[in-house]
This record gives C-alpha cells, structure tokens and sequence, in this order.
C-alpha cells in the first residue's frame, strides 16, 4: 500500500519521480510516548514499511499507538546494504519511514547515507518534524540558545577528545554535546581542562521520570560527576567563550544575561 497524499503538504512541490515512492524521515519520542505526533503516527500507519534502527524499540511505540506496519533494520552495521535496497524499493513505488531509536533520524544517528542515496537518485523527502534531545536540552538550559554548535559524541579517548574540545574552544557560541553516561564524568573533566571555567548543564533523561538539569560551572560540575553516578541519556550544554559580557546580538539587544547561581 502506498501512502496517502499527505494533505500537510499543500503547496510543496514534488522534485522526485511520479513513478517513485517517498522517504518520510519521522522522529519519534524521546522517552514519552505522548510527545509523537499526530502527523507522525498518521504516515507510520500509511507507509509501505518503517526503516528502523532498533526493531524492538519501534515495535514497542508502534504497539503504544496500534499500528501494525513491516519493519526493516537500518542501523550502523548494515547501513550501505540496507540504503541500497531501500532506495530500489521506493524507485518502485514504495513508500517508507526512516525512525531510530528515539528523536530524529540522523542527528547522531543512522540516516545520512540513506537520505544522500534518495537525494542522488531524485526520491522525494519529507521530513516529519517532532522530538530533538539536542533542540529541548537547548531550549531549557538556561544558555544562549543561538548562535550554538552541535559537536555530537566526542572521541571515546581522552587524548582525542582534549584535542577535538581544543578545536572547539574559541567558538564564539554555546556547544551541544551527546555523551554517554559511562563517560560523561571523564569528558566533563576534559572540558574544565579544555574550555575553563564557563557556565554549563548536564541535561539527562529528557522527557522521562528521571528527568534533571544539573546547571553550574564546569569545574563544579566535574567534581559533581565524580561524585555521583548519572544514568541514562545525557546532552551536555557549555557556554561559549564571551558568555556574560556585554556583547549584544545586535543594536536593539540586550546583553546576554549572567548565568544563575545554584542555591
């Protein structure tokens, strides 16, 4: 079955070939199912198939929202195999959902090649916007929320990792970082080292139970994370360089304002 036109597309002008399927590159929650869309439920139901990273985990929200569908394994071992045959799918008339585990597709996640593959053989793209762990730790932090940089996971190792936040120092901006909790402590440390002393947040769990926001200055928060284990997903804020003084945005803007102080 291939899916139905979508009427939030009125007025969007179709690039690829009528023959061909379409590519819908839907995010998915982060933790709460409650946070998908109505949008998003609507084309996973239509599509001829969902590309996932993780069919366990999508099969769990497609249950949520009783939708019975086919899933294909996209994900990082398979990636080139399955962009291929995905792409000779909807060359054939298919129509198909790209989900990953939990927020959009791509942004640290599987997708790229899929997407550039679809790009270079005309398919039509459509992404269906919703969850983004990066835009809501963002939003919430507390920090200037633009102009920011998003360096995605840093190297595993120290060395690599002192080098890249090196690279990153006198950005002009806030910095978003991904970072797993068994290295969060290590590369909160590497940062003290590498950024100094700035305002920053550990944002974990986003959107569930355990959600928290741990707002400091990064040699605080680094002695913190020595002292306690943090669970779960984690996105990682840091002020840039200037951040307090008195330089404004433009001529009718305010300067950015201090950072809080913990109680």
């Amino acid at each position: 079955m291939n899916a139905a036109p979508d009427p939030m597309r009125a007025g969007s002008s179709r690039t690829g070939s009528s023959e061909a399927g379409t590519l819908y590159i839907v995010a998915t929650p982060l933790g709460n199912l409650g946070d998908m869309t109505f949008r998003g439920v609507q084309i996973l139901r239509d599509v001829d198939a969902i590309a996932t990273e993780d069919t366990r985990r999508t099969r769990k929200l497609l249950s949520h929202y009783e939708i019975k569908n086919r899933l294909v394994a996209y994900h990082e071992h398979n990636e080139a195999r399955a962009a291929r045959t995905i792409v000779e799918r909807i060359l054939s008339g298919e129509s198909i959902a790209l989900v990953t585990d939990a927020g959009t597709p791509l942004v640290s996640d599987p997708g790229f090649l899929l997407v550039a593959s679809c790009v270079e053989a005309d398919i039509d793209i459509v992404p269906i916007p919703g969850p983004s762990a990066l835009v809501a730790a963002l939003c919430a932090s507390g920090l200037p929320p633009h102009p920011f940089y998003f360096a995605g996971f840093l190297p595993r190792k120290s060395g690599a990792r002192r080098r890249r936040l090196a690279t990153l120092s006198d950005l002009p901006c806030t910095l978003l970082f991904y970072e797993s909790p068994h290295r969060v402590a290590s590369s909160i440390r590497d940062m003290a080292e590498e950024l100094g002393d700035r305002p920053a947040v550990i944002a974990r769990e986003i959107t569930k139970i355990h959600e928290e926001f741990l707002r400091d200055r990064l040699p605080a928060l680094a002695k913190l994370v020595e002292e306690r284990t943090l669970k779960g997903e984690i996105v990682i804020i840091v002020a840039g360089p200037d951040h307090g003084k008195s330089v404004p945005d433009g001529p009718d803007d305010p300067a950015t304002p201090p950072f809080p102080e913990l109680p």
